[in-house]
């Protein structure tokens, strides 16, 4: 039996052998793996994506745990891109990932060297961070941008959409990267699409995130890079 053709056979009866080489041939990078990228790069692997790079400076910690993948009682402490790049090879031995455990700044940009991907992720929390890394994104020809809108104090899926970014609406975050790319004078060259939801958040709760909506946030994002990858001629 061929483990890598029977790990994804599901997976080409739906999009065909064609579609399954465009998959394989897409190389992608997810800036942040906690409660959304983490999830985004799950169903990016399990898709047949064949070249990941996976970013995020954090260890797992103890409040990771109700809603980050690679968080659990036994990997506190170690690196996020480290458990994820164990996990997502023992999912597929044939994909290429690499693991970076630095945080992305306008300072150290050049090292990521981001021309050479089809698709960026941002599900960065940090917002200075957040807006250097669509700036520097959006000049990009060759590369196309999805950014994750915030996901805390929500409780409701139904409230999660899609929207190019200055079409975004009821998003704390957006409105806060709206304000600060006024304030520094900087805008993005190219639009981008957002996942993001315009629920009222819970009053009191503002760090508090759950599981259900952060991995559907990523789930969105990894559907609109799956799409855009079969899609491309």
């Amino acid at each position: 039996m061929d483990s890598v053709t029977d790990i994804f056979a599901r997976t080409e009866a739906l999009v065909g052998a064609d579609g399954m080489v465009r998959l394989k041939e897409t190389k992608a990078i997810v800036f942040g793996v906690g409660g959304v990228g983490s999830w985004c790069a799950e169903a990016l692997v399990r898709s047949g994506i064949g070249q990941l790079t996976l970013v995020d400076p954090d260890v797992v910690c103890f409040s990771n745990i109700n809603r980050q993948l690679p968080a659990s009682t036994a990997t506190i402490g170690r690196a996020k891109v480290e458990v994820l790049k164990e996990r997502f090879e023992a999912i597929n031995p044939g994909i290429q990932i690499v693991a970076m455990p630095v945080a992305f700044h306008d300072t150290n940009a050049e090292m990521f060297d981001l021309e050479q991907y089809d698709f960026i992720v941002d599900a960065i929390d940090n917002i200075d961070d957040k807006a250097h890394l669509i700036l520097t994104a959006t000049r990009l020809d060759a590369s196309r941008l999805f950014s994750s809108m915030g996901a805390a104090r929500k409780m409701r899926p139904e409230c999660i959409k899609t929207a190019e970014f200055w079409k975004v609406e009821g998003c704390p975050l957006a409105r806060s990267l709206r304000k600060w790319f006024k304030k520094n004078e900087s805008y993005p060259e190219r639009k981008f699409v957002c996942v993001y939801s315009d629920e009222v958040g819970e009053s009191g709760a503002t760090k508090g995130t759950m599981m259900h909506i952060t991995a559907m946030f990523g789930l969105r994002l990894a559907a609109l890079v799956l799409t855009a990858a079969l899609d491309k001629q």
